[in-house]
């Protein structure tokens, strides 16, 4: 680590508090209470405290601290984690085509169920921490949803403003919630230090051993300790793998794991404060400013949220799992700081939806889970082929391994699944529907690219047909996403028009397997005699697509673009419906009424509308 490094180092540990942690910092509003007081109440004996914490703690152990934050963790692609990231390391080093496809699929469908979480977290983050305005007095009850709503309907409505002057105050805040959450945890303890003895895992074996129906249940609720684990893993391009692990062991799971056990403490001595053990560990007179901080702290949690769901729509688009959509640019510094307007009303709507649908964070509970343990057990068996084709381990030990981890997942998506009756279906339908859209935007690009293969010529051939075509002066960039042929807008343009620019580019922008590509390999110019060029421009799927930045280096190769001298064309695609055995009628619909919806080719490579042409084109599949 550089000098420089090292003193940044504390900046970043307090920003990553403010942004990795917070799905995870929030679970002690309503972990506990589901657990003895939720759709399966465990009675609150010693007991049973002390077995269930003992299966809190070693979950988290399990889980957070082994699992994400010392193995997955190391399989960075290029610095950036997170499902698809993982997905895009291992589909360019897997050699079987089979293997290949079965873990795109699992890929998309990990991706697919982030959406049906990020739809779950503000709801039931937000609506745990007003619900406790209710201990302050019954009377303001009523007021919970509708002020639940307005404070989502804000946060919504203030994404297109970015996130940089607030997110400047996340760190802080949620520093400031961790401490919080450790000293009246701390206190608690103090005065019933037995609660401690939870801590040895036979505690944990004890309560399975002797209730294991009753464990089982619980781990259902459990896994709501747990959540938010695999944004360790997601937002390490953000921070960087050192800065998490530093905060994770050096403040945050000490106060998680504080809080819970001040929390158990207070059951043991006070079994009736289980309707909000969380509250209930402050004094009377902080009621009011711990529900504030609270509600702080959910928002910061569901605004990583939702920054997490915009960074996973720019990564599909760029990977070609959904069509070319807005993406709004927030901060003229940070290439990360992003607002994709219908991820953000999608998700609203979702929001929304659930709160009125749902009403109270205990019902939403049983919703919560189901998601994010189909995560976790895809992301095992993805890392399980990190283990084999990257590290190189050996085979038994990638048993052992991924095996012992399996087998924990496995458990908690179990017990998730006789939720869903409970609500559980709803992460599972919003992530059926993502990955039918994710998987037919995929396809359907595919067999488009093999039909406008189908109807293009070879370059030479058209090259060498060319003789008697009128040239005019300028340049004429055609887009196309093949390398090979002819593009369909160039036979376009001199059937129409029958002449050809004096200097005529066949641009087509190329995403790589990595997050971002260095300047000096983004750009290929290969010379193709008469004025044609083919150039092949490269985005990291973390990168936004920008053409007259591209053209500009150029100058480094001798081609110099003047944009009031250039014209681009653009091929625009009708897609109609055929009843094949490639595509079904109903995903071929969808796929065509995603690709007349797509934004424009010239808003998303921010190229200058007074200086494009579109030519359509007609294809059936």
């Amino acid at each position: 680590m550089t000098a420089h490094s090292k003193a940044a180092l504390p900046a970043i540990t307090v920003a990553a508090i403010g942004v990795v942690f917070g799905d995870i910092g929030t679970s002690p509003l309503y972990a506990l209470k589901e657990i003895f007081n939720g759709h399966h109440p465990i009675p609150v004996t010693p007991e049973n405290i002390l077995g269930i914490l003992s299966m809190v703690f070693w979950s988290i152990v399990a889980l957070v601290s082994v699992k994400y934050v010392a193995i997955i963790m190391r399989a960075d692609n290029r610095g950036e984690g997170g499902s698809l990231a993982l997905l895009a390391l291992i589909t360019e080093r897997a050699k079987n085509p089979r293997v290949s496809w079965v873990i795109t699929l699992l890929g998309i469908f990990a991706a697919a169920l982030f959406y049906g979480d990020s739809m779950i977290t503000p709801a039931i983050s937000v609506l745990s921490a007003v619900e406790g305005m209710e201990l302050i007095t019954p009377k303001l009850t009523p007021y919970v949803i509708p002020i639940t709503l307005t404070i989502i309907t804000v946060l919504f409505f203030i994404q297109k403003r970015g996130t940089g002057t607030v997110g400047m105050f996340f760190g802080p805040i949620m520093v400031a919630w961790f401490g919080i959450l450790g000293v009246l945890g701390a206190l608690e303890i103090l005065h019933n230090p037995s609660v401690l003895l939870a801590l040895l895992p036979t505690y944990a074996f004890h309560f399975i051993q002797t209730h294991p129906a009753l464990a089982f249940l619980a781990l259902g609720s459990v896994v709501l300790a747990v959540t938010g684990g695999e944004a360790l893993y997601t937002d390490m391009g953000h921070f960087g793998r050192f800065p998490i692990r530093l905060a994770w062991f050096g403040f945050v799971m000490p106060a998680l794991v504080l809080n819970y056990f001040g929390q158990g403490a207070l059951l043991l001595a006070e079994p009736e404060a289980i309707a909000s053990p969380f509250f209930h560990l402050a004094p009377d007179w902080a009621l009011i400013p711990m529900v504030i901080l609270a509600t702080a702290a959910t928002v910061i949690a569901s605004q990583a949220v939702i920054s997490g769901a915009f960074s996973v729509a720019r990564q599909s688009i760029q990977m070609g799992l959904l069509p070319r959509m807005q993406i709004v640019h927030t901060s003229g510094q940070e290439e990360g700081q992003i607002y994709v307007p219908f991820t953000n009303w999608t998700l609203y709507l979702a929001v929304v939806a659930l709160v009125i649908g749902f009403k109270n964070s205990s019902n939403l509970a049983a919703a919560y889970g189901i998601a994010v343990t189909g995560t976790m057990l895809i992301d095992t068996i993805l890392v399980a082929f990190v283990m084999v084709l990257m590290w190189r381990w050996n085979m038994l030990v990638v048993g052992l391994v991924a095996g012992l981890m399996l087998a924990v997942d496995i458990a908690f998506f179990a017990a998730n699944a006789i939720k869903i009756p409970e609500g559980g279906w709803f992460p599972i339908a919003m992530g059926i529907i993502s990955f039918t859209v994710l998987t037919t935007w995929r396809r359907g690009r595919r067999l488009v690219s093999q039909e406008m293969a189908k109807q293009s010529i070879p370059m030479d051939d058209f090259i060498n047909a060319i003789d008697d075509v009128h040239r005019i002066n300028g340049t004429a960039v055609f887009m196309t996403s093949s390398k090979e042929g002819v593009p369909a807008a160039l036979l376009h343009n001199l059937k129409h028009n029958q002449v050809l620019h004096d200097r005529v580019i066949l641009l087509t922008i190329q995403t790589t397997d990595t997050p971002y590509v260095n300047d000096l390999d983004r750009i290929f110019i290969h010379d193709m005699s008469k004025g044609f060029k083919r150039l092949i421009v490269r985005y990291g799927f973390m990168e936004s697509p920008d053409v007259p930045g591209a053209l500009e280096q150029c100058k480094r190769f001798g081609e110099r673009f003047d944009l009031m001298e250039t014209t681009f064309y653009l091929s625009r695609e009708t897609i109609v419906p055929a009843l094949t055995r490639k595509f079904s009628q109903p995903r071929a619909r969808l796929f065509a009424v995603m690709s007349k919806n797509a934004t424009s080719a010239s808003d998303f490579f921010k190229i200058p509308t007074n200086r494009v042409v579109e030519l359509g084109t007609q294809l059936v599949i």
